[in-house]
């Protein structure tokens, strides 16, 4: 087997075994889901380099699509803070080259005990609480 069918061969094993499409626009939704009145304040860095801060209030979502940048590692840190009250951290989306993560999706739901996760295809679970 050449070196190019190899090639193809590894790429299509890494997008048909993960939560992506080839060329495809990556997604991350943010959902508020906080009491009434508890706006969310979000701010997101994309590798270092910010892409911006939105206010959410109670059952509003918001979503970024985006292609990842041909380099190494892909990551986007986001700082959720509640207007009254306690804010956290998190690491919205980690992907490698821009070459292999297309059509990503990641749901991120604000709740008044933490920030839960999904890829949509399974219930949401608990991955940062508030500090």
């Amino acid at each position: 087997m050449n070196r190019f069918s190899c090639f193809l061969f590894i790429m299509a094993l890494s997008i048909g075994l993960g939560n992506a499409k080839l060329f495809a626009k990556n997604h991350i939704y943010f959902i508020n889901s906080l009491d009434p009145e508890n706006e969310i304040q979000i701010f997101c860095k994309w590798n270092d380099e910010h892409i911006g801060t939105f206010f959410l209030k109670p059952g509003e979502t918001d979503d970024f699509s985006f292609h990842d940048k041909f380099i190494p590692k892909n990551k986007i840190d986001c700082t959720f803070r509640q207007i009254r009250g306690p804010s956290v951290m998190i690491r919205a989306f980690e992907g490698s080259s821009g070459a292999f993560d297309h059509g990503k999706t990641n749901y991120w739901y604000v709740r008044e005990d933490g920030i839960y996760f999904t890829h949509g295809q399974e219930m949401s679970k608990l991955e940062y609480n508030w500090t």
